[in-house]
């Protein structure tokens, strides 16, 4: 493997930590490394007033991982009082879910300084993440990230919510877990389309800020995708430390954390118009958006062509989703592909704040894009499904 970027320091390769630092008490960790599940219950015992945790898990991950994790709970004195199951998949991500998850936990009499554990993928990240911001006014939680996506991505950073008929995200709440447990290991098991879909959020970091890390990834990429621990380690710490660093400057997403967003305008509006359903992942979505703000970006005359044809020749070498043409199905229109993008959280004043970029590692936020060259993207886009 070829040396690594900077990133946090740890005796043994595969263990790293990456601290966000919020300050008023609100710091917390993100452990990085295989074997952390076996951990769950020394790592989170400090942090509990008393013994006790209840876990939400996505059904498949169930399945597969939470005997695991009640074993490394009791391992460090810690008991599950409530497992709450839910199904796979983004639709999870709305008010019924959410429900029920609330009415469940309250059911249990979870107290206000008990804590939820939110063990599974992004989906179940965020709507955790959610309940506990508004269950008793707010509930201590902790992330256990389960596919590549939440570890370097949804984890991170606070950002809870729901998914509505609207749009992505549209209903949710700043919540910070008081920790994060990202077991590598974990990722053995993913799909080959999940895992790549989650490595969209990870070159998405290079590309948003972070040109050292790019080249590693372009150097390092195909061991990543094909199972070397250390690779996998390496590139979780950096992104989570990308992350955090942003985060810590920018909680609330009053400017820079903008940048995060790199994609997501297009990948969200492609969500919707999919319906959240298995026909594109949420990192294919990004990716096929990161695609679209570099073509954009080049056709502004903001960034040259060579790094826009660079980026997009590093996603499609990794396998990953480039154009609306990797879609498959129907899609909406120019204009129906507008009016999903205008329902986006970042619209200002009713206007749309896109991520664009100077080059790779150099994006910016601006409300000042010329929307005709984004519908000639999206028309030239469409014309060749």
């Amino acid at each position: 493997m070829s040396a690594p970027p900077t990133s946090p320091n740890s005796p043994n390769p595969l263990r790293k930590t990456v601290r966000t630092r919020l300050g008023g008490g609100r710091d917390y960790e993100i452990l990085i490394g295989p074997g952390l599940l076996q951990e769950a219950g020394a790592r989170l015992k400090p942090l509990l007033k008393r013994p006790y945790v209840a876990i939400v898990a996505d059904g498949n991950v169930a399945e597969l991982h939470l005997t695991a994790l009640k074993l490394g709970l009791a391992a460090g004195g810690v008991e599950s009082v409530k497992e709450i199951i839910l199904p796979p998949g983004e639709k999870t991500k709305a008010w019924g879910p959410l429900a029920f998850v609330t009415e469940e936990l309250l059911a249990a009499r979870i107290e206000r300084k008990d804590m939820v554990l939110a063990f599974g993928g992004g989906v179940t990240g965020d709507l955790v993440g959610f309940a506990a911001a508004i269950l008793r006014r707010g509930l201590d939680f902790a992330q256990i990230p389960t596919s590549l996506l939440a570890q370097v991505d949804s984890s991170v950073g606070g950002k809870t919510g729901i998914n509505t008929p609207q749009g992505k995200n549209l209903i949710g709440a700043f919540h910070q877990p008081k920790l994060v447990l990202a077991d590598t290991a974990l990722l053995d098991t993913l799909p080959p389309r999940e895992f790549l879909a989650g490595y969209a959020e990870v070159v998405k970091y290079g590309l948003l800020g972070d040109r050292p890390f790019f080249e590693w990834l372009e150097r390092n990429g195909p061991a990543l995708k094909a199972g070397d621990p250390e690779a996998r380690a390496e590139a979780v710490a950096r992104s989570c430390q990308d992350k955090a660093d942003i985060v810590a400057r920018d909680e609330t997403e009053q400017g820079e954390r903008m940048l995060l967003n790199l994609g997501h305008t297009f990948g969200h509006a492609l969500e919707a118009a999919t319906d959240y359903s298995a026909r594109l992942l949420h990192g294919e979505g990004v990716s096929i958006g990161c695609a679209l703000a570099f073509e954009v970006s080049a056709r502004m005359g903001l960034c040259p062509r060579q790094e826009a044809e660079r980026a997009m020749a590093h996603l499609r070498a990794m396998g990953l989703k480039t154009s609306l043409g990797d879609v498959p199905g129907s899609l909406p229109g120019v204009e129906g592909l507008m009016e999903l993008m205008a329902q986006d959280k970042k619209v200002s004043q009713g206007a749309l704040t896109f991520i664009l970029v100077r080059g790779i590692g150099e994006a910016f936020a601006t409300r000042e894009a010329d929307l005709s060259v984004v519908r000639d993207v999206l028309s030239d886009e469409l014309a060749d499904r």
